[in-house]
């Protein structure tokens, strides 16, 4: 472990069948008034709004009702909620959903009360509430997994207009206070939404993993997350309802992005950046953008990372060194998460998304460069790996 880091995680999480038994427990912490945000309104027809209405009900909540986010969370949206939360003075903003719900609240809880532009102040520039600024509380109860959004700080929201899709990771204020995590309600996800979600999932723990040269724990942890989530996720695609594989998908969703495995080293994040101006110029779902270009990507970089590429084959994907050079180990690490990406049913090319020759330049001026990575990208090469993703 080479890094300086403090390590807090102040979400409480609930797992497992009973979990939204201890959700009225949970919401007396906070005041009376609840907005309580969802999406399209999937939760009422498969039950999870009457479980999280009688919570409310139980701990005595006069509730303001928000409805209608999107995948992809807009500016407009945003504003919405900012408004509506502001206006009813709530306690507490409950978000019932997947990863972009959560980001949503997290959104909203620290637009509500700034005085300004929140997306130029808050995405754009990148900047964190003052001391002393109002942050409306989080909660969530997840029901679908891959973003980590539970248990972090992370919000992504996208502005169609400027076509930008920015995240921004607020510290230990905005994250959830508590979270209901219960393996069946993820059951009743879209195939799509599922097989997307898995890869997000496995895009957080690559992009941590395949930075850096030092021996460190942080390492060893994201080779068994994601050794857990290759073979669960085999059963899952097979098997939508087996509550082991979804309970251990959904525990590594988890774990793969509240912060932990990234600690004490360099983290590289491209191939979500790449990924998010794609949606931003498609609105494709999340998880797709990521396995559409993340084999390119890779194949671009290996190189630079050849070490870790060829750890990578070993200990996660079983791949036997005997007889194969360093290059050859590292190269076949990276075919192995290409027939998984088939296997699973994940995007492999961008092209599926919406994604044009056309495009291209644009997708590439939309992306945030990162450095941290083993190799730091200039816009001819986000150009050519896209078009290599085609």
């Amino acid at each position: 472990m080479i890094g300086n880091f403090v390590y807090s995680n102040p979400t409480t999480l609930y797992f497992g069948k009973d979990a939204c038994a201890n959700l009225a427990d949970a919401l007396k912490a906070f005041g009376s008034k609840v907005l309580l945000t969802y999406g399209a309104g999937s939760i009422k027809r498969n039950g999870i709004y009457e479980d999280v209405i009688n919570a409310l009900t139980v701990a005595g909540k006069e509730v303001i009702e928000l409805s209608g986010v999107m995948p992809n969370p807009t500016v407009d949206k945003m504003n919405e909620g900012a408004r509506i939360a502001r206006e009813n003075d709530v306690d507490l903003i409950l978000a019932v959903g997947g990863g972009s719900t959560i980001d949503y609240a997290k959104a909203i809880s620290v637009a509500a009360w700034y005085d300004g532009n929140a997306w130029d102040h808050f995405f754009v520039e990148q900047k964190d509430p003052q001391p002393g600024e109002r942050i409306i509380p989080v909660g969530a109860v997840l029901t679908m997994v891959g973003t980590g959004s539970e248990m972090n700080g992370g919000s992504v929201i996208t502005n169609p207009v400027q076509k930008l899709k920015i995240g921004k990771v607020f510290g230990t204020d905005v994250m959830p206070r508590f979270a209901i995590l219960n393996p069946e309600y993820t059951f009743t996800v879209p195939r799509k939404q599922m097989v997307a979600g898995i890869f997000d999932i496995m895009s957080h723990i690559l992009e941590q993993y395949l930075s850096g040269d030092d021996d460190n724990t942080s390492d060893y942890l994201a080779e068994g997350l994601m050794r857990s989530l290759i073979t669960s996720s085999r059963v899952a695609v097979k098997e939508p309802e087996n509550y082991e594989a979804r309970s251990n998908i959904m525990w590594t969703a988890t774990w793969a992005l509240n912060t932990l495995i990234g600690e004490g080293k360099s983290q590289d994040w491209m191939v979500h950046m790449i990924g998010q101006a794609i949606g931003a110029y498609t609105d494709a779902t999340h998880g797709m953008t990521l396995s559409g270009v993340s084999i390119a990507y890779y194949r671009h970089i290996m190189a630079a990372g050849q070490q870790k590429f060829a750890r990578l084959a070993r200990n996660v994907w079983g791949i036997p060194s005997a007889g194969k050079t360093e290059e050859e180990l590292a190269s076949a690490a990276i075919e192995a998460l290409a027939d998984w990406i088939k296997e699973i049913g994940a995007a492999s090319e961008i092209s599926s998304l919406g994604v044009t020759e056309e495009m291209l330049d644009g997708i590439a001026d939309a992306t945030f460069i990162m450095t941290g990575g083993y190799k730091t990208l200039n816009h001819a090469e986000i150009v050519n790996i896209l078009r290599e993703s085609l």
